[in-house]
Protein backbone atom coordinates (compact mmCIF):
# COMPACT_ATOMS: atom_id res chain seq x y z
CA UNK A 1 0.00 0.00 0.00
CA UNK A 2 2.86 2.20 1.39
CA UNK A 3 4.56 1.49 -2.46
CA UNK A 4 1.71 2.10 -4.34
CA UNK A 5 1.23 5.82 -2.84
CA UNK A 6 4.83 6.34 -3.49
CA UNK A 7 5.10 5.63 -7.31
CA UNK A 8 1.93 7.56 -7.37
CA UNK A 9 -0.95 5.51 -7.83
CA UNK A 10 -4.07 5.02 -5.74
CA UNK A 11 -5.96 2.17 -5.03
CA UNK A 12 -9.52 2.77 -6.53
CA UNK A 13 -12.44 1.28 -4.17
CA UNK A 14 -14.89 -0.43 -5.76
CA UNK A 15 -13.57 0.58 -9.43
CA UNK A 16 -12.27 -1.43 -12.41
CA UNK A 17 -8.97 -2.71 -11.41
CA UNK A 18 -7.00 0.77 -10.91
CA UNK A 19 -8.95 2.15 -14.00
CA UNK A 20 -11.58 4.56 -14.08
CA UNK A 21 -15.33 3.22 -14.41
CA UNK A 22 -17.47 4.88 -17.41
CA UNK A 23 -19.83 7.33 -16.62
CA UNK A 24 -23.17 5.96 -16.25
CA UNK A 25 -21.87 2.04 -15.27
CA UNK A 26 -21.90 1.30 -12.00
CA UNK A 27 -18.92 -0.78 -10.14
CA UNK A 28 -19.04 -4.15 -9.76
CA UNK A 29 -19.71 -4.28 -6.56
CA UNK A 30 -23.11 -2.04 -6.51
CA UNK A 31 -24.40 -4.88 -8.97
CA UNK A 32 -26.38 -6.98 -6.86
CA UNK A 33 -27.89 -3.56 -5.51
CA UNK A 34 -28.94 -3.03 -9.02
CA UNK A 35 -30.46 -6.32 -9.51
CA UNK A 36 -27.52 -7.23 -11.84
CA UNK A 37 -25.77 -10.54 -11.56
CA UNK A 38 -22.42 -10.43 -10.03
CA UNK A 39 -19.68 -13.33 -9.72
CA UNK A 40 -18.02 -14.25 -6.54
CA UNK A 41 -14.98 -11.84 -6.96
CA UNK A 42 -17.53 -8.79 -7.36
CA UNK A 43 -17.43 -8.19 -11.05
CA UNK A 44 -20.27 -8.39 -13.66
CA UNK A 45 -21.32 -11.71 -15.75
CA UNK A 46 -21.25 -10.95 -19.34
CA UNK A 47 -24.38 -12.35 -20.96
CA UNK A 48 -24.25 -15.24 -22.46
CA UNK A 49 -26.83 -14.59 -25.35
CA UNK A 50 -25.28 -14.51 -28.89
CA UNK A 51 -26.15 -11.70 -30.57
CA UNK A 52 -27.63 -12.16 -34.22
CA UNK A 53 -26.01 -11.26 -37.03
CA UNK A 54 -27.19 -7.81 -38.08
CA UNK A 55 -28.89 -7.13 -41.25
CA UNK A 56 -27.44 -5.14 -44.00
CA UNK A 57 -30.53 -2.35 -44.18
CA UNK A 58 -31.38 -1.75 -48.00
CA UNK A 59 -33.21 1.40 -49.32
CA UNK A 60 -36.14 1.03 -51.80
CA UNK A 61 -35.90 4.15 -55.20
CA UNK A 62 -39.04 5.31 -53.43
CA UNK A 63 -37.29 5.98 -49.71
CA UNK A 64 -34.28 7.69 -51.52
CA UNK A 65 -36.30 9.69 -53.64
CA UNK A 66 -38.72 10.73 -50.29
CA UNK A 67 -35.75 11.58 -48.74
CA UNK A 68 -33.85 13.53 -50.96
CA UNK A 69 -37.05 15.11 -51.68
CA UNK A 70 -37.28 15.93 -47.64
CA UNK A 71 -33.54 16.88 -47.47
CA UNK A 72 -33.55 19.59 -50.24
CA UNK A 73 -36.29 21.28 -48.75
CA UNK A 74 -34.54 21.36 -45.28
CA UNK A 75 -33.93 25.36 -45.33
CA UNK A 76 -32.82 26.28 -41.78
CA UNK A 77 -30.09 25.43 -39.79
CA UNK A 78 -29.47 21.51 -38.18
CA UNK A 79 -33.11 20.60 -40.28
CA UNK A 80 -30.98 18.65 -42.07
CA UNK A 81 -29.07 16.74 -39.41
CA UNK A 82 -32.46 16.21 -37.92
CA UNK A 83 -33.29 14.68 -40.50
CA UNK A 84 -30.82 12.40 -40.91
CA UNK A 85 -30.68 11.36 -37.50
CA UNK A 86 -34.48 11.20 -37.72
CA UNK A 87 -34.05 7.88 -40.31
CA UNK A 88 -30.51 6.85 -38.96
CA UNK A 89 -28.61 7.96 -41.80
CA UNK A 90 -25.15 9.11 -42.68
CA UNK A 91 -24.25 12.41 -45.00
CA UNK A 92 -22.43 10.72 -47.54
CA UNK A 93 -25.66 8.80 -48.43
CA UNK A 94 -27.51 11.74 -49.40
CA UNK A 95 -24.64 13.05 -51.73
CA UNK A 96 -24.01 9.09 -53.10
CA UNK A 97 -28.12 8.91 -53.79
CA UNK A 98 -27.45 12.62 -54.87
CA UNK A 99 -25.14 11.35 -58.00
CA UNK A 100 -27.19 8.49 -58.88
CA UNK A 101 -30.07 10.75 -58.97
CA UNK A 102 -28.66 13.27 -61.62
CA UNK A 103 -26.82 10.09 -63.79
CA UNK A 104 -30.45 8.50 -64.24
CA UNK A 105 -33.82 8.97 -62.22
CA UNK A 106 -34.91 5.36 -60.54
CA UNK A 107 -32.88 3.22 -62.26
CA UNK A 108 -29.58 4.93 -60.63
CA UNK A 109 -31.49 4.68 -56.94
CA UNK A 110 -31.95 1.09 -57.19
CA UNK A 111 -29.76 -0.96 -54.96
CA UNK A 112 -27.28 -2.85 -56.45
CA UNK A 113 -27.33 -6.70 -56.19
CA UNK A 114 -23.60 -7.70 -53.46
CA UNK A 115 -21.38 -10.35 -54.31
CA UNK A 116 -20.81 -12.42 -57.60
CA UNK A 117 -22.58 -11.07 -60.86
CA UNK A 118 -24.78 -13.97 -62.44
CA UNK A 119 -23.26 -15.31 -65.92
CA UNK A 120 -25.28 -14.91 -68.86
CA UNK A 121 -23.41 -17.65 -70.61
CA UNK A 122 -24.28 -20.22 -67.64
CA UNK A 123 -26.59 -22.12 -69.95
CA UNK A 124 -24.81 -22.73 -72.84
CA UNK A 125 -21.18 -23.50 -70.82
CA UNK A 126 -23.29 -26.73 -68.86
CA UNK A 127 -24.75 -28.01 -72.06
CA UNK A 128 -21.04 -27.81 -73.70
CA UNK A 129 -19.84 -29.61 -70.70
CA UNK A 130 -22.41 -32.12 -71.10
CA UNK A 131 -22.17 -32.64 -74.58
CA UNK A 132 -18.47 -33.04 -73.71
CA UNK A 133 -18.97 -35.97 -71.02
CA UNK A 134 -21.45 -37.37 -74.05
CA UNK A 135 -19.27 -37.34 -76.72
CA UNK A 136 -16.52 -39.14 -74.63
CA UNK A 137 -18.59 -41.40 -73.23
CA UNK A 138 -19.65 -42.62 -77.00
CA UNK A 139 -15.64 -42.33 -77.96
CA UNK A 140 -14.99 -44.92 -75.48
CA UNK A 141 -17.90 -47.23 -76.61
CA UNK A 142 -17.06 -46.68 -80.06
CA UNK A 143 -13.34 -47.61 -78.97
CA UNK A 144 -14.64 -50.99 -77.14
CA UNK A 145 -16.86 -51.41 -80.62
CA UNK A 146 -13.89 -51.73 -82.40
CA UNK A 147 -11.46 -53.73 -80.53
CA UNK A 148 -14.31 -56.66 -80.51
CA UNK A 149 -14.72 -56.18 -83.93
CA UNK A 150 -10.63 -56.85 -84.20
CA UNK A 151 -11.06 -59.91 -82.32
CA UNK A 152 -13.89 -61.78 -84.06
CA UNK A 153 -11.75 -60.93 -87.36
CA UNK A 154 -9.08 -62.62 -85.83
CA UNK A 155 -10.79 -65.39 -84.24
CA UNK A 156 -12.64 -66.08 -87.94
CA UNK A 157 -8.81 -66.00 -89.30
CA UNK A 158 -7.56 -68.72 -86.78
CA UNK A 159 -10.31 -70.90 -87.66
CA UNK A 160 -10.54 -70.49 -90.98
CA UNK A 161 -14.63 -68.63 -91.22
CA UNK A 162 -14.31 -66.70 -94.14
CA UNK A 163 -15.76 -62.99 -93.78
CA UNK A 164 -18.15 -61.81 -96.20
CA UNK A 165 -16.76 -58.72 -98.38
CA UNK A 166 -17.04 -55.31 -95.74
CA UNK A 167 -18.77 -52.10 -97.95
CA UNK A 168 -17.48 -49.77 -95.83
CA UNK A 169 -13.96 -51.01 -96.86
CA UNK A 170 -13.15 -46.92 -97.13
CA UNK A 171 -13.65 -46.59 -100.93
CA UNK A 172 -16.94 -45.30 -102.11
CA UNK A 173 -17.77 -45.58 -105.58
Amino acid sequence: MGKARMLGMEEVVGGTEGGRSPTGVPPAAAAPALGLPAAGNGRLIPDPAVLEKPVRRRFTAEYKLRILHEADRCTASGQLGALLRREGLYSSLLSTWRQQRDQGTLAGLTPKRRGRKANPDAPLIAENQRLKRETQRLAAKLRQAEMIIEVQKKLSELLGIPLPPSDNSGSEP
